[in-house]
């Protein structure tokens, strides 16, 4: 079984919210009963939405991976990052498995700055183009620090757990233009 945030990549733009169940059909037989009688259901309008989006997703999608890859790259060659996660960056530690199942490496950068909580912070107070957000995958950059917003009722040693230190950032690349979001992100460093 598949489930897969519609809100994120298909809508792409962060207007509607849905969602997608997708397997065998005997698999979804064992869960069309619930989902049919508590309401997860889109609406005609937002389905409408997520059709619509579907027909420039593979565009998007390519224009997302490119950009991710280009700003992972000179993040691994930054003095103030510590690590770059990202598939298809040689350095990933499942490179290959991610070059054999990926077309492209998805729009998600992941890196740890320097300096740790009070560093995450600066980075995220310095972005003009980047949106601040816990959301993903929209057309428009977005970066989050989560040790100092989703995680951040958690303990240190709690988030260190789960692999979230405390100078993480995530970055969801948008479309912008590359030089656009990597003068951004620089912007963000230079504090």
């Amino acid at each position: 079984m598949v489930i897969h945030s519609a809100t994120k990549y298909i809508d792409g733009q962060g207007r509607t919210l849905g969602g997608v169940i997708a397997g065998s059909k005997a698999l979804i037989s064992t869960i069309e009963a619930f989902a049919r009688h508590t309401g997860p259901c889109l609406s005609p309008f937002n389905a409408w939405v997520l059709s619509k989006s579907l027909e420039t997703l593979d565009v998007r999608l390519e224009r997302h991976c490119k950009n991710a890859l280009e700003i992972a790259k000179r993040l691994e060659e930054h003095s103030s990052v510590k690590w770059v996660k990202y598939p298809h960056l040689p350095s990933h530690p499942e490179y290959e498995l991610a070059k054999k199942q990926m077309k492209w490496g998805g729009g998600i950068v992941t890196f740890e700055i320097e300096g740790g909580l009070t560093r995450g912070r600066q980075f995220l107070d310095q972005l003009e183009l980047f949106t601040l957000s816990a959301n993903l995958g929209d057309t428009r950059s977005i970066a989050t620090h989560p040790a100092s917003t989703t995680h951040s009722k958690l303990t240190p040693k709690d988030r260190q757990a789960v692999g979230i230190s405390d100078g993480l950032i995530r970055l969801s690349i948008g479309l912008e233009h590359v030089e656009d979001i990597w003068e951004d992100v620089e912007k963000g460093m230079a504090v």
